[in-house]
């Protein structure tokens, strides 16, 4: 590798060596960037103040051995052990699935319909409070307020939470909710169990196949679940051989095969749903492309919605499919 010595050049020489190992050009700029930073243990405005310093040779060894593992495929997130989700720093390892930015806004979608869901609850505190809901004038901090009191102190189940990114972030986006989250790797409760220590965020792990431990005979039948979130695996099995090899080879496969066509996580959590004491106020999905339609019909056929509704990622691809009951009187 060339041995540049100042940071510019060391940078610049990184990212060249990620291209010649055959990572695309804009990846590879921004890989060799969070590498590193993250070597060096600095920020982008210090970063780039220092350009023109000389390098920091104790740092050599490092830098190079997280290029490699970059080269050699590994994803960039794994080789530095985090990944940011909802401003918010996570641990990941391959136990676990990479959270990527398109989740977020099923984490956005979740708030926007529990909003709704308390909004409609409110409607029990008499005529004002009606017209204000029907007016719009009940905010996000009133309804907090609301919650906290318990009209908005939901319970939350995350099926399959990897990492941790999605309950995590509802947990402390929502403190009042009752957060649990459960996943069928003990390894990934692990991961998700540190990040939620270390982020502080207050959640229960239960070990278990989607929403078995909830239903007749499951450790915690009977329980109460306001909304029910899940990023399950969603790519169809067929498919897996064709995954950029920094997926395909690294990822846990469990947390990607979705069965034959993808669909087979959610069409047992809809055959599921049926077991529980009570239907949730809403469900909240994650789908792979071409998905979502399919996904949204498994959930209508409950025939126990107010509303199915489906929305649409950066990419404009429809990837989150939400069912809500409780809206009818807004």
């Amino acid at each position: 590798m060339e041995r540049g010595r100042t940071y510019g050049e060391v940078w610049k020489a990184g990212a060249r060596r990620l291209a010649e190992a055959g990572i695309d050009g804009a990846e590879a700029e921004a890989g060799a960037e969070l590498l590193f930073l993250h070597a060096l243990g600095t920020g982008k405005a210090e970063l780039l103040r220092d350009l023109r310093e000389p390098f920091p040779e104790d740092k050599r060894p490092a830098w190079e051995a997280m290029l490699a593992r970059r080269a050699a495929g590994e994803p960039a997130q794994y080789v530095t052990g985090e990944q940011y989700f909802y401003g918010r720093r996570f641990a990941v390892t391959p136990a676990v699935l990479i959270p990527r930015p398109e989740t977020e806004l099923l984490a956005e979608a979740v708030l926007a319909g529990a909003a709704e869901i308390v909004a409609a609850q409110a409607l029990g505190g008499g005529a004002g409070s009606a017209e204000r809901v029907a007016k719009g004038a009940l905010a996000a901090g009133e309804l907090a307020e609301q919650g906290a009191s318990g009209a908005g102190a939901l319970r939350l189940l995350d099926v399959g939470t990897g990492s941790g990114a999605l309950a995590v972030t509802l947990k402390l986006e929502r403190p009042q909710w009752r957060v649990t989250a459960s996943d069928l790797s003990p390894d990934a409760l692990t991961v998700a169990a540190g990040n939620a220590a270390a982020l502080g965020a207050q959640i229960r792990f239960v070990q278990g196949d989607l929403l078995a431990p909830f239903l007749p005979g499951g450790d915690h039948a009977g329980e109460r679940i306001d909304i029910l979130v899940s990023n399950p695996p969603y790519i169809p099995s067929g498919d897996l051989a064709g995954l950029q090899p920094e997926v395909r080879e690294h990822e846990p496969r469990l947390a990607l095969d979705g069965g034959p066509d993808g669909l087979a996580p959610y069409r047992r959590m809809a055959a599921q749903l049926a077991g529980l004491d009570e239907m949730p106020k809403m469900v909240a999905w994650e789908v792979g492309i071409h998905q979502a339609e399919q996904a949204a019909e498994l959930l209508r056929q409950a025939n126990a919605w107010d509303e199915v509704r489906i929305v649409r990622d950066y990419a404009g691809i429809d990837r989150h499919v939400l069912a809500i009951r409780g809206l009818r009187k807004i």
